[in-house]
């Protein structure tokens, strides 16, 4: 896609993304430049502010493939928390980043295993942490 998707993102999920990358020896993950182009461009809101319909950190979101309408569920999570269930995706993969602070209705092109992409589209968040009052986890 051309152009990217206006971003959202909390006040606390900066201030620990940026704090994550810094203790990051230099090109140890290769998607800490993509996730630092994001946290520069993003507009910064305080948690309680968040919509509800915004990707945030430990959120759980439902997308169909825009292709076949076939629905998956994956939550965005820190690198210490992906668990090889593979129903979580740290926001360090290039996918992961790309997620973050995206809104309900929302398109990217996904990487798909053997080459190329497809276009997913985010249909619901199903968890957001801010919405249920998790503002200081």
């Amino acid at each position: 896609m051309n152009s990217r998707p206006h971003i959202i993102l909390t006040s606390q999920d900066l201030d620990r993304l940026e704090a994550l990358l810094e203790s990051l020896p230099a090109n140890a993950v290769p998607g800490n430049a993509e996730l630092q182009a994001e946290l520069e461009r993003a507009e910064i809101v305080e948690p309680e502010q968040i919509p509800p319909t915004v990707v945030t950190m430990n959120s759980t979101v439902r997308f169909s493939i825009d292709s076949s309408g076939q629905d998956f569920r994956l939550t965005l999570v820190y690198p210490k928390d992906v668990d090889g269930s593979g129903d979580k995706i740290s926001v360090l993969a290039p996918v992961g980043s790309a997620l973050l602070g995206l809104s309900t209705g929302d398109e990217i092109e996904w990487p798909r295993p053997g080459g190329g992409t497809i276009k997913v589209r985010i249909e619901e968040i199903i968890y957001q942490p801010e919405r249920e009052g998790k503002f200081y986890r």
